[in-house]
């Protein structure tokens, strides 16, 4: 459960509607509730719903299993200026392209970070150039950090002592995991040279290895399990 401390925050925050999902998403409760999570859509001509097909489906299915949530097994789509986003505690962004966030975009995609969502943003190769100006828009206080190690995020359910596996080859450069912290609370993870998002793709996609693929899964219910409980994960 949460403790006292984040409990407070979240009230503060007036996020009622995400802190009962972050209480109850690992609980023995779950198993009576039923929630989604989103892969965004945006504007700008970027291919937004690269790895639409298994991506998310199999990560799903991966931690329903696993760290026994109950996510429903279909993904939703959401724009990122919708109203409907407040319906999803845990948002996906993945593409190779061009990213364009309005200003009325921008301040949705905040308020609902501040109020207790969690973005994963995956480099799907060459998104990097594109995200982090439409970031900056978000949270224009805010630079992306590189995570060390020893973050929470990399030691839930499965420890990974040198952060990120590599999943893909783009630039022959490690793999790093940024984050944007608010007040102390990570609201946005970021993997690049990492490509966890095609790792999660079914075998006749990418043809990854079946230790690829695990690895790939296991960090990614790592994250989930890390926007639903935090440090708190036992």
């Amino acid at each position: 459960m949460l403790n006292g401390s984040l409990k407070l925050f979240f009230l503060k925050k007036k996020a009622v509607y995400f802190f009962a999902i972050l209480c109850y998403a690992l609980s023995p409760l779950a198993q009576n509730y039923s929630y989604q999570i989103a892969l965004l859509k945006y504007n700008g001509g970027g291919d937004w719903y690269a790895n639409f097909e298994t991506s998310l489906p199999n990560l799903i299915a991966f931690c329903n299993e696993k760290l026994k949530t109950n996510i429903n097994p279909e993904q939703a789509v959401v724009e990122v200026g919708s109203n409907e986003i407040f319906n999803y505690p845990f948002t996906h962004i993945t593409g190779h392209g061009n990213i364009i966030f309005s200003d009325a975009e921008a301040q949705n995609l905040r308020k609902y970070l501040l109020g207790g969502g969690f973005l994963e943003i995956s480099d799907n190769y060459g998104l990097d150039k594109f995200i982090r100006p439409q970031m900056k828009k978000v949270f224009p206080e805010l630079d992306f950090v590189e995570l060390p190690f020893d973050h929470p995020i990399y030691h839930q359910k499965y420890p990974f002592d040198k952060g990120l596996p590599k999943i893909h080859e783009h630039d022959n450069k490690a793999p790093k995991g940024f984050g944007l912290l608010y007040q102390g609370r990570l609201v946005c993870f970021y993997d690049y040279e990492c490509d966890l998002g095609d790792g999660w793709e079914s075998y006749e996609v990418h043809k990854d290895s079946p230790d690829t693929h695990e690895k790939a899964l296991k960090m990614g219910a790592n994250i989930i399990s890390y926007a639903f409980l935090g440090a708190n994960y036992k």
